[in-house]
């Protein structure tokens, strides 16, 4: 039996997950969190074979946290399942020590069969990003200028891009406003960009709405 922990701020994405794993034998659900900090103390506590990971949720989150659990549970299978479907996204978690990465738009059966292959030991990442992953790589690809921001700096370019204020982004990632100030301008100084037209014409054009 695979006890799965769930980590999403989405009750509707939770409920349905319970539902699917309702119709497998080898699969249970142990628990659910629903921000990083959570997770982390739910950790603590054992009893838990496998993680299944959203990337956006509030307070610490995305490649920080995968970095935090990696870090205290080297051998924890970890599965992240984002509505992100940018190679450049799943190769960072990836990267930061995911054991697989998947998009919310597969079907059940794919899910089952990433649980499965991350829970035993394996690493599974989504068809279409890895074919997009390796070619991108083998052809050299040059990466957008977003690509080179951190973590919680491409998170919140893409709650700017959604039309976010400062207020709502750091009401939505439990964060001053004065953090996600300096994060913005540190942001728009790398990509060099000068106003908010600008920052959401960038958005428009590399699909980050």
């Amino acid at each position: 039996m695979i006890r799965i922990q769930i980590a999403d701020d989405h009750a509707i994405v939770r409920e349905g997950l319970k539902q699917l794993f309702a119709m497998y034998r080898d699969v249970t659900v142990v628990g659910e969190s629903v921000h990083g900090g959570q997770l982390l103390e739910v950790l603590r506590q054992g009893e838990i074979d496998l993680v299944l990971l959203d990337m956006t949720m509030p307070g610490i989150s995305g490649i920080d946290l995968i970095e935090r659990i990696r870090a205290h549970y080297p051998q924890l299978p970890l599965l992240v399942l984002s509505m992100h479907n940018e190679a450049q996204i799943a190769r960072r978690a990836i990267e930061a020590g995911a054991s697989g990465y998947l998009t919310k738009d597969n079907d059940p059966e794919m899910l089952m069969l990433a649980i499965r292959k991350v829970a035993g030991g394996g690493r599974f990442v989504d068809p279409l990003l890895a074919q997009e992953m390796v070619f991108d790589r083998a052809a050299g690809t040059q990466r957008a200028p977003h690509e080179a921001l951190s973590d919680r700096e491409q998170h919140i370019l893409r709650l700017l891009v959604q039309g976010l204020s400062i207020n709502e982004i750091a009401d939505q990632l439990s964060i001053s406003n004065k953090t996600v100030s300096t994060h913005k301008a540190r942001l728009m100084q790398k990509m060099q960009l000068r106003n908010n037209a600008e920052l959401m014409r960038y958005g428009i054009e590399y699909h980050l709405v």
